[in-house]
């Protein structure tokens, strides 16, 4: 992906990004300058974080390489679309997810700096950052040459990191450094709750439904996000597909003459988006999309999903989550991803209304691009585990397990009119890796598509 200023280098595209999350405080409500629920903030109702002006945020993403092309402000957070992928703001937490060849961790310094000086943070709580392997290693610059630099870059910044190799050296594999609050974060401890999470009502009649045939789903009771008892702490999923269907690919070619394709980018990609089904991943109602189409090819898109009436309301209460797409659909490395922290219930919902939950979600994301190679991650925090475990039923990762697998490996439906084209039952199980680290759980799983003489 590029924009008209910046042209692409000769040589294939880096489509797997670098994703960084940086935590300064465990919720919005511990920012030093909170609003008490209910009692507008400062500042328009921006707090910590959101207060930092734009042009400090560019200034910011310059060492990076990047550049701002649009942004949305939403009830509790900004979401800005980059030339190379995404940047979300929150009053206590950030986002930045970069394609390419861009520098993400160099930008690391200058963020905790711009925290101290417009949000008195005065430490990181906790820091994240992972990458699928890159295809093309070699054309990185800076310390993304290499694992071993990167994480060097890290621990000379966070004493108390780690890092990990989660699947196949030789093959599809997902990397991730984290902090663990102590020494260089605050002094509360415990674990950074994201977004909230919908808990398995029934884990162990979840996991039988997901492993059934889909025809027996539609009798199982639907399930809702809006269930407030429901609600517990961490919740990120991950979606990196390679290996494009021409189909999946196609419409991410411009067909702009080159001099106007600045100017209609976003109403361009708004219109790819319906067309090939981005803007029903989610409930219209609760979807602010923005979108980019690149010349001469490539997407971009932000979503911020407004999944509780009372998103804004209360620091101590995400009602607002996002997701974010971004697709090189050049043959040869053709790539998309997709990324969301919204919590998606554990059991379909018979509502369009609703929040899909994930099997359903992961059905939607793949049939739009038919790739050849998948990687799900479901990173959660370790405590919902521990809930399910502890009550004697199957743990959130283990059910999110079962939920990659009969999303891709179990036929759809044969009635209704979102699942008659689908590619699930098309895809077999390269791996699976459940892993704990320091406070969080993570489901970890690849899949190919099946060859023709196995299907």
């Amino acid at each position: 992906m590029s924009t008209d200023d910046q042209p692409p280098a000769s040589g294939p595209f880096e489509g797997p990004e670098k994703l960084l999350e940086i935590w300064f405080a465990p919720s919005p409500a511990d920012c030093p300058d909170a609003p008490a629920p209910g009692t507008p903030g400062p500042d328009g109702g921006k707090f910590g974080l959101r207060k930092v002006p734009r042009a400090v945020w560019e200034e910011m993403l310059d060492i990076v390489k990047c550049k701002i092309l649009s942004v949305v402000e939403g009830m509790e957070m900004d979401a800005y679309l980059l030339s190379e992928s995404s940047f979300f703001v929150s009053p206590h937490r950030l986002i930045l997810k970069t394609c390419g060849t861009t520098l993400n961790l160099l930008g690391v310094p200058r963020i905790l700096e711009i925290a101290r000086e417009h949000a008195d943070f005065p430490s990181v709580y906790r820091l994240f950052y992972s990458r699928k392997a890159f295809m093309f290693p070699e054309r990185q610059l800076g310390p993304h040459r290499e694992w071993r630099a990167e994480i060097e870059f890290l621990d000379n910044l966070f004493p108390n990191g780690s890092a990990y190799t989660v699947g196949k050296v030789n093959g599809d594999h997902w990397l991730l450094y984290l902090t663990a609050p102590g020494d260089n974060s605050s002094s509360n401890g415990g674990t950074a709750p994201s977004s909230p999470q919908v808990l398995p009502q029934d884990a162990d009649a979840d996991a039988d439904a997901l492993d059934a045939p889909a025809e027996s789903l539609a009798d199982d009771p639907p399930a809702s996000a809006d269930d407030d008892d429901a609600i517990a702490s961490d919740y990120t999923i991950e979606i990196l597909m390679t290996h494009l269907s021409e189909e999946g690919r196609s419409p991410f070619f411009s067909k702009a003459p080159p001099d106007e394709t600045h100017d209609t980018a976003g109403a361009d990609a708004l219109a790819i988006s319906s067309e090939i089904g981005i803007t029903d991943i989610f409930p219209s109602h609760i979807t602010t999309l923005d979108a980019y189409s690149f010349h001469p090819c490539g997407y971009s898109c932000n979503a911020l999903l407004k999944w509780r009436p009372d998103a804004g309301e209360n620091p101590a209460c995400s009602g607002e989550g996002y997701y974010t797409i971004h697709v090189t659909p050049e043959e040869g490395w053709s790539y998309a991803s997709f990324e969301c922290n919204v919590p998606l219930p554990t059991r379909p919902t018979d509502k369009s209304t609703s929040v899909p939950d994930l099997k359903t979600l992961i059905r939607r994301v793949v049939d739009i691009f038919r790739p050849g190679k998948i990687t799900l991650t479901l990173f959660i925090s370790s405590k919902d585990n521990d809930a399910a475990e502890e009550e004697e039923g199957e743990s959130t990762v283990e059910t999110a397990q079962r939920a990659f697998k009969s999303a891709l490996m179990y036929p759809a439906r044969r009635t209704g009119c979102e699942e008659t084209a689908s590619s699930a039952g098309l895809y077999k199980r390269t791996d699976k890796i459940n892993y704990e680290f320091g406070g969080y759980d993570l489901a970890f799983a690849s899949f190919e598509l099946r060859s023709p003489s196995s299907a």
